[in-house]
């Protein structure tokens, strides 16, 4: 079972000792260390935490990218335990996005292009994900998501 709760400053260091491989490097291509990603993102927008029998797995959130295009930028980085409870994720990410759209008309970021449960995952939570573009020398894919239902045709 995944409890949700409030991320706290407590949870960034046990979480960025396990994240994923693929989550660092995400981190990394944007300038952070795993543990200064979540950290950015407990201070600079809303953040929760997954807790798995107890153990911080997952932190996810969204910071306002502009407000007066009504932008947010979510992110996710998590565990290999966390990815292995995919129904829960599923649940909870349609659940939290919806959330999101009230406060921001348009959901976005960027995932790694080798991340292919997390594109799977967003494709099936309504999310456009885009082609390949390269940044600081990783292959990644912007996604994006409107609150009207996204407007952009799906990827086959």
């Amino acid at each position: 079972m995944i409890e949700i709760v409030p991320a706290r400053p407590t949870h960034v260091g046990p979480l960025a000792k396990r994240m994923r491989d693929i989550d660092k490097i995400e981190c990394k291509a944007f300038g952070h260390s795993p543990k200064g990603a979540l950290r950015h993102g407990l201070l600079y927008g809303d953040a929760w935490s997954a807790l798995i029998d107890g153990q911080v797995e997952a932190m996810f959130g969204v910071v306002s990218v502009d407000m007066v295009q009504s932008r947010g930028r979510v992110w996710l980085l998590m565990t290999d335990k966390a990815v292995s409870q995919k129904r829960a994720l599923m649940r909870l990410g349609a659940r939290y996005t919806e959330a999101f759209h009230r406060h921001f008309g348009i959901l976005q970021n960027d995932v790694h292009a080798d991340n292919v449960r997390a594109i799977r995952w967003l494709t099936r939570l309504g999310y456009y994900v885009g082609p390949v573009d390269v940044i600081n020398g990783q292959p990644m894919r912007s996604f994006i998501r409107c609150a009207d239902q996204q407007p952009f045709p799906p990827l086959q």
